[in-house]
């Protein structure tokens, strides 16, 4: 076993870079380490970034490797090397930060050796965090839905794109979906690059009923989902080049349109990249070359909304916004009464658009899916009826944690066979105070007051 204070050091861009338990596996099944992360990212620098360099990062970070905890640190650890740039974010929620803004090739190093295996970059540059400068189609498949469906997506899209004067850079996400950037002029707050993501979004599906959605409730999607939320203030994605938590270590892969038709996710790996990288650069190496405008988009979204089309749901997290429709879940909708009760009438009870189960709560993805096949097992004939849209699997995030949670859609499965709500299996929904110090929580109290 190797020893927990043995150490490589690593001499990159002039700076001396410690990698600490160089040989610690983050990837057991591929048997990587964090000194193979430190090398991967130092062979793809360049192309790194250029998806990530200059803005403030999210740390994402999986210290006991991909079969551990990870979680999400978005303040930069006070104990960093001087030469390790931050930059103060404020959020929605009126809270500050501040984060990691890689610069060069030594910072990426030493953002591997804390384990920080995907790079997380707002959609913004250090020197002006008001005004995005790239817009992120993000197209995330239902569960179900194949690859070939979404390069049909993404094949649509770059053609909506064209019509509407913008240039695509696709890449893979590194799972199962395709993130199409678009750079753009720095000129419009987060609330506008949101709405002209949204406004896309409605158009692709538009062009393709079925095949893409826009619909931002889970229970009513179908096809691939093109997520404009990730447009929104605070929205992070994985860029080009991260290495996902995957156990074959795949990685998010810049390409050219053509090179869509053939790839396949499982293509690029922290193995197989550096050499793709040296033979043939980065794939996204002209973005920069290509400035946009999202004056079309807005028109669009301005002419949607002219025919009934207002804005749609924001994320849990943030605050009413003026204008979004009711945020709540078709299933979960009230029914509009014939007349209003009397004063003493009891109110309505809600009727249920969809007929939802909750499943499983889980730390552990694996562990919810795990619940759900027993659910299958045990209810075999309504399991027989469900297509997969109506498998409803959600990431759930709380302060510290990431948790998953597993509901079932019964649309599609006869009355006379749907199952009631059963007791969760299994049903672990993280306590995110749990093995947190007192010291730690007053520090945390003390940094959201302030």
């Amino acid at each position: 076993m190797p020893s927990s204070a043995e150490r490589e050091v690593l001499t990159v861009a002039g700076r001396e870079v410690a990698i600490s338990n160089p040989r610690k596996v983050l990837f057991p099944q591929a048997g990587y380490t964090k000194l193979d992360l430190a090398r991967y990212y130092l062979a793809v620098a360049d192309g790194a970034l250029r998806g990530a360099g200059g803005r403030p990062t999210v740390l994402v970070r999986y210290p006991n490797g991909i079969d551990g905890e990870f979680f999400y640190q978005k303040r930069a650890p006070e104990s960093r090397p001087p030469w390790v740039e931050v930059v103060a974010l404020r959020f929605p929620s009126g809270r500050t930060a501040e984060e990691v803004v890689p610069r060069d090739a030594a910072t990426l190093t030493w953002m591997s050796n804390l384990a920080c295996l995907e790079l997380h970059p707002h959609p913004v540059r250090a020197d002006d965090l008001d005004h995005p400068d790239e817009l992120r189609i993000d197209l995330d498949p239902v569960p179900g839905v194949q690859w070939a469906q979404v390069r049909n997506v993404a094949r649509l899209v770059r053609a909506t794109l064209d019509d509407f004067g913008l240039v695509g850079w696709p890449k893979t996400s590194g799972s199962r979906g395709i993130h199409v950037y678009v750079r753009i002029e720095p000129r419009w707050v987060f609330d506008e690059v949101r709405r002209a993501a949204l406004a896309l979004a409605r158009e692709v599906e538009r062009r393709a009923p079925g095949l893409a959605t826009s619909k931002w409730w889970k229970e009513e999607r179908q096809g691939v989902f093109i997520d404009y939320n990730q447009n929104a203030k605070d929205r992070t994605i994985a860029s080009a080049y991260s290495v996902r938590p995957k156990p074959d270590a795949r990685v998010s892969a810049p390409l050219n349109w053509d090179e869509i038709e053939s790839c396949e996710p499982e293509d690029f790996t922290l193995a197989t990249m550096p050499g793709r990288f040296a033979a043939i650069g980065d794939r996204h190496a002209e973005i920069d070359r290509h400035r946009c405008s999202l004056e079309p988009l807005l028109d669009l979204s301005a002419q949607q909304e002219r025919n009934g089309l207002g804005d749609a749901p924001w994320p849990p997290n943030y605050k009413k916004q003026a204008g979004e429709p009711a945020r709540v879940q078709p299933s979960r909708r009230r029914k509009p009464a014939d007349a209003t009760p009397a004063v003493d009438q009891p109110k309505p009870r809600r009727t249920p658009k969809h007929p939802l189960v909750e499943i499983a709560r889980a730390a552990k993805k694996d562990a919810a899916l795990a619940g759900l096949e027993r659910w299958k097992t045990r209810h075999s004939d309504a399991a027989s009826h469900l297509q997969p849209a109506d498998v409803l699997v959600d990431a759930m995030r709380g302060r510290f944690h990431t948790w998953t949670r597993i509901r079932v859609n019964l649309q599609h499965v006869p009355p006379e066979l749907r199952p009631p709500q059963e007791a969760l299996d299994p049903d672990e929904t993280p306590n995110d105070w749990a093995n947190v110090s007192e010291a730690d929580r007053e520090a945390w109290r003390r940094r959201r007051k302030g």
